[in-house]
């Protein structure tokens, strides 16, 4: 069979598998949840090269980990947004360019990322210390933390949520030091991550007292 496999990858195909049940519910008006599903992928995303580590590959292996993952971040952080913001009505063309451009800053800042991490780890053996601009897995974070301004926004969320994207965009593909999450930041997002959920729930509950 095509392709390498092993325990290392199944984290990041589970949240493959959870951004592309967040896509369809977004398809049918199921937003929050689908926004739920972008906070399991991200969690996913969080952890899988911890687990990848933990594990003696070979070169091509590790490759693979590399482009598996990218494509992964694609589905999980850059289609599943759109679907999002299309699902919360981004539906007129120049909001749906908004869309468009989030989408594509995404693609080229995976495709950078994946051009630099291979000449770092197999050129010139070194790990990653900074990204060079905002990594595309931040929408896990960026993304449900505005969704919990919804409630209490109203007509105006869909131009806060449209600015967001904008704003993501940009800084996926401005030339910025980002430093890589150590273990100990990796906990601390999932910690912020849970915070956020709390909030989802909250408004969940507001809204429907």
């Amino acid at each position: 069979m095509v392709g390498f496999y092993n325990y290392t990858v199944i984290l990041t195909y589970f949240g493959v598998v959870s951004a592309v049940v967040g896509i369809g519910l977004s398809m049918y008006g199921r937003t929050s949840m689908a926004v739920v599903c972008l906070m399991v992928s991200g969690f996913c995303d969080l952890f899988d090269g911890t687990i990848a580590r933990t594990m003696k590959r070979t070169q091509n292996e590790r490759k693979f980990g590399i482009q598996i993952d990218s494509l992964a971040d694609m589905v999980c952080f850059g289609v599943l947004p759109a679907a999002i913001g299309f699902s919360i009505g981004l539906t007129h063309w120049y909001e749906s360019a908004a869309l468009i451009i989030y989408v594509l800053a995404a693609l080229i800042r995976l495709a950078y990322y994946n051009v630099t991490e291979d000449e770092l780890e197999f050129s010139d053996n070194v790990q990653r210390v900074y990204y060079d601009g905002l990594p595309v897995t931040t929408a896990a974070i960026l993304i449900p933390l505005i969704y919990t301004l919804r409630p209490v926004m109203k007509s105006g969320f869909l131009l806060l949520y449209a600015l967001c994207l904008l704003a993501t965009a940009a800084a996926f593909l401005t030339k910025v030091k980002v430093r890589k999450l150590g273990m100990k930041g990796m906990i601390v997002a999932a910690f912020c991550g849970l915070a956020v959920l709390a909030l989802l729930i909250v408004g969940w509950n507001s809204a429907a007292a």
